[in-house]
């Protein structure tokens, strides 16, 4: 093809998409990615895919577990507050929190950032808290993708989805089917709303009349904006201190997501049982009296859309709960005993109230 000499040439810059800037992002996040590494992988970028070494990592006989997951309209909330440092910590906890309750131990992590125009301070303080999330989860940033794609975003908005790949021995693969009545649930405190049900939030916000900016009515030292973006918490390290320690009395995990505690316990039962827990014991978090109340939102619609204060659950028989909530605790988690398994359908029976006053 013969080109006219006289005619402007285009380049892929003046289609929006600057790959000299994506080269000087990856050279950015360089450093935040090897303070990743582990055993098993250096977490190094930028080649066309990462390597994993199972045997490096100690595993014999492992099961693959792998997840995906993103934070939802919660993103909503780090756009429009210009606060983008822990919403990486929710990318990772939303995938690593799901290995963990399967007894898997998450082994690395990569991510995608799709975004209209590639803002450089803005792209690292994200990358910075995933790799912060990748950290606390000892999971190794072993690469990503990040995709310029104006006219797909709009201006100042991005994406992002994690993946997270753990191993399991064979045979230590949770839960385990023999979850019978008289078994103790265990709850684990949450952070707050962690990323689940923004959408809800923001409308509440919306109806409030508060801006991101008002002090928040539930934690009026920081900025509503602020308190929201809260990041998930991840449980994986205690979670693994317990389960070295207790493996043959731990018979499962839950990891309290969209959906609640009514949707998410019954993931984790068999059909003969069913989990029967204590509302009056759970500390609410200030955040879910104040949803509740401008929504206005019921008490059973708080149960099936947020956590309620309760992010994580642990199953274990009744002889061993004492010694499983002290590990726990011990490990830094906040631990109630929330509740008995039951002979049942399967399913969730509430007794007492959420705290909401």
């Amino acid at each position: 093809m013969t080109q006219d000499p006289d005619r402007p040439t285009v380049t892929y810059a003046d289609a929006g998409v600057d790959i000299s800037a994506g080269n000087d992002f990856v050279r950015a996040i360089a450093p935040l990615a090897a303070r990743t590494a582990r055993a098993g992988a250096d977490a190094a970028l930028g080649g066309f895919g990462g390597l994993f070494d199972l045997k490096a990592a100690g595993f014999e006989d492992p099961l693959l577990v792998a997840a995906t997951d993103g934070v939802g309209t919660k993103l909503k909330l780090a756009i429009e507050t210009g606060l983008h440092t822990t919403i990486g910590i929710d990318l990772v906890a939303m995938c690593v929190n799901d290995l963990i309750v399967q007894g898997a131990e998450p082994l690395l992590f990569l991510d995608y950032f799709g975004c209209s125009r590639l803002e450089l301070g803005v792209a690292r303080d994200v990358v910075a808290g995933i790799a912060e999330g990748c950290q606390q989860a000892g999971a190794a940033l072993i690469g990503g993708e990040t995709a310029e794609m104006p006219g797909m975003y709009a201006s100042g908005d991005y994406d992002l989805a994690g993946f997270a790949v753990g191993a399991v021995e064979r045979g230590q693969v949770l839960p385990r089917s023999d979850v019978a009545p008289g078994d103790v649930v265990l709850g684990l405190a949450s952070a707050g709303v962690h990323s689940n049900g923004y959408s809800l939030v923001r409308r509440i916000v919306a109806q409030s009349g508060l801006s991101l900016a008002s002090p928040a009515p539930f934690e009026p030292n920081r900025s509503l904006g602020e308190a929201l973006l809260t990041p998930t918490r991840i449980y994986v390290a205690s979670l693994k201190q317990a389960l070295a320690a207790h493996r043959d009395a731990i018979k499962g995990f839950a990891h309290i997501t969209g959906g609640g505690l009514t949707e998410n316990v019954p993931r984790v039962l068999p059909k003969t049982v069913s989990a029967t827990l204590d509302l009056d014991r759970i500390a609410v978090p200030p955040v879910f009296p104040w949803l509740a109340k401008s929504g206005p939102v019921a008490e059973s619609e708080l149960l099936r859309t947020f956590n309620c204060g309760i992010g994580m659950i642990a199953i274990t028989a009744p002889e061993t709960a004492d010694a499983v909530a002290k590990t726990l605790s011990d490990a830094g988690e906040t631990v109630v005993t929330l509740g008995e398994i039951a002979t049942g359908d399967g399913g969730v029976v509430y007794r007492g109230r959420l705290g909401l006053s």
